[in-house]
């Protein structure tokens, strides 16, 4: 049997098209193409009329398609470091909780660190024309650079901040909270503090100057007790990095580790060997990560606002996707100082 305009065709049979939800509504194509895009200039009650058009005809837009005919598809590249670690996950839920009503999806990379996978990533990701990216950081090759500045798509960076001409950033000042959480343990009486660091990414050597910052300015920086790792961060490497510091350097009085999920392992270590925190020596982390609050004794930290960062980020892509004139290029969101009884 034919399909009839007041028939949805069936699924069988053939696909359905844009032209169909918009015979459905008794609107125009283009109309059901921006309420699907989440357009301001639609109305809320057709939006919705839309939607249950899309449902019921069970309508799958044709992506591609959309692509060669705008020079632009409905997906954000995001790219980051690493899905093991936990502030990257609660990033991309915030990017993606943003990004969703407007009808945009996340292509998700995972770049491990490494700029020549981030490069073929890029490579990849823009080859499929999407209508923004979000990169975490400013660290990449320069065939990168060339083509995100070739691509001439929107583009917002991540957990860190730059007063670079024509550069969107939203993030904080790693080095400013490096030297924070050095200074309150230096109030706290502590001189022979150790940075005990893994995976040593830009970010994590950031933190490494503001901790040689505060310490230069109080006149006790040791370079012998910088404990700087290439391999990923872990509790286990946490607390071999307590026992080595103690052991190599009995007076060590404190330890910055440059991420949560190294000073839980310190704290385990401290456990298990029986070395009072913070008696013996003060333990500090870095981003507040699940879990920190609850440690034995609960960890004194850095919190960083990863979630306001994913939403900040999102919301300025989205003003750059629809052509806006941003006046505020650089959003810094700050850090907060979380201090607890194991400093």
């Amino acid at each position: 049997m034919a399909d009839t305009p007041d028939r949805p065709r069936s699924r069988s049979s053939s696909h359905v098209t844009l032209d169909d939800v918009a015979r459905a509504c008794g609107v125009s194509p283009i109309t059901v193409s921006r309420a699907l895009r989440g357009a301001r200039n639609v109305a809320p009650e057709l939006r919705a009329r839309v939607q249950a058009a899309v449902d019921q005809l069970g309508y799958v837009p044709n992506v591609a398609a959309r692509a060669l005919a705008s020079a632009r598809s409905s997906h954000v590249a995001v790219l980051i470091p690493s899905l093991t670690n936990q502030l990257f996950v609660e990033l991309l839920e915030a990017v993606q909780d943003a990004l969703s009503p407007h009808g945009f999806q996340s292509l998700i990379g995972v770049t491990h660190y490494d700029p020549a996978q981030e490069e073929a990533l890029l490579r990849s990701y823009l080859s499929q024309r999407p209508a923004g990216l979000l990169l975490a950081g400013f660290d990449r090759s320069a065939a990168a650079r060339q083509m995100l500045e070739q691509s001439r798509a929107p583009c917002v960076y991540l957990m860190e901040n730059s007063n670079e001409p024509g550069v969107h950033s939203v993030g904080f000042s790693q080095q400013d909270a490096g030297r924070a959480i050095v200074e309150h343990l230096l109030q706290g009486g502590r001189r022979r503090i150790a940075y005990a660091a893994g995976q040593l990414d830009p970010r994590v050597m950031m933190r490494l100057e503001g901790y040689r910052e505060a310490l230069r300015a109080a006149g006790c920086h040791d370079p012998a007790l910088e404990l700087l790792e290439p391999g990923p961060t872990s509790l286990a490497l946490g607390g071999r990095q307590f026992e080595d510091l103690l052991a190599r350097h009995p007076d060590v009085d404190a330890i910055f580790y440059c991420n949560d999920d190294l000073a839980q392992g310190g704290l385990l270590a401290a456990l298990r060997t029986g070395v009072p925190v913070p008696q013996r020596v003060a333990i500090a982390g870095f981003n507040d990560l699940g879990g920190s609050d609850q440690m034995l004794p609960p960890l004194t930290t850095v919190r960083t606002p990863r979630r306001e960062i994913g939403e900040r980020a999102a919301a300025m892509l989205l003003a750059l996707m629809r052509g806006e004139t941003l006046v505020q290029r650089r959003v810094d969101l700050g850090f907060e100082l979380m201090v607890r009884q194991s400093s």
